[in-house]
């Protein structure tokens, strides 16, 4: 089905991997177009509850984009290459109501390290690094680094990152709040399937509100609170609401069924 990524489907749970690990899983309109597929896939199928991206190999979850399509390039060229990725992959997953999470286990620079931002949130295996090394080309960041970025991790430290080009190591992301957890090699995959194991024990349309709702407040909307209360109100009229209440009351596992 796919060339440049594969998909396995375990317990509700898409795991996405980029497969291009002689090329260190760089971006490529190939890669951008199977991406692009894929998550349009989370959207659409009853089955796919969640998902995970991460890449293939030990190097590289992914280490930019292939700066060989950069050639060709002139400017209405790269702003409809920017384009074309925030429509088909980034803001697709930044906006999916279902979690999409980064299990990055190696180089996400680049392509890679917006790519990882897209997701809800990230862990890291401890020898992954991270960077916006675009300044080094003469470019910028194309696929929201310079937005996602300063919003993760503040506006002083972003800029510095992004005007250097410099890397940092896992630990230092973590510390920025760049990624959630660290873990060795071995343990990456496992862990980020526990978290979301835990996070599908929840109610889908809370899940899917809360992702809504972070993403206004990460963009400063100031009709953010009013949204909030809205939604609030709209989730009581949710079945799923009347049994986390019953099932509270009754000391037992609520059994969400998404409605």
């Amino acid at each position: 089905m796919y060339n440049t990524i594969f998909t396995s489907l375990e317990d509700g749970i898409l795991t996405i991997t980029i497969n291009r690990p002689d090329k260190l899983n760089a971006l490529n309109k190939d890669v951008i177009d199977e991406l692009g597929k894929a998550i349009a896939e989370v959207y659409t199928n009853r089955e796919i509850r969640a998902a995970i991206i991460t890449g293939a190999g030990p190097k590289s979850f992914v280490a930019g984009a292939d700066i060989s399509e950069f050639l060709e390039l002139n400017g209405e060229g790269g702003k409809a290459l920017a384009q074309k990725g925030h429509d088909l992959v980034f803001n697709k997953i930044e906006n999916s109501p279902k979690p999409i999470v980064a299990a990055i286990n190696g180089f996400a620079l680049g392509g890679g390290c917006e790519l990882a931002m897209a997701c809800h949130f990230r862990l890291a295996a401890d020898h992954a690094k991270f960077g916006q090394p675009e300044v080094n080309l003469g470019l910028i960041p194309g696929y929201g680094g310079t937005q996602r970025l300063t919003q993760l991790v503040g506006k002083g430290k972003a800029i510095e990152l992004m005007m250097t080009g410099a890397m940092i190591d896992a630990n230092t992301a973590l510390q920025l709040g760049l990624v959630n957890h660290v873990t060795a090699p071995e343990d990456l995959l496992p862990k980020t399937r526990e978290i979301m194991k835990t996070i599908l024990g929840k109610a889908p349309i809370a899940i899917a509100k809360v992702i809504e709702l972070t993403n206004i407040a990460a963009k400063s909307d100031p009709t953010g609170l009013q949204k909030e209360v809205d939604a609030f109100g709209l989730l009581f009229e949710t079945e799923d609401a009347k049994e986390g209440a019953k099932a509270f009351l009754e000391k037992r596992k609520p059994e969400f069924k998404g409605n």
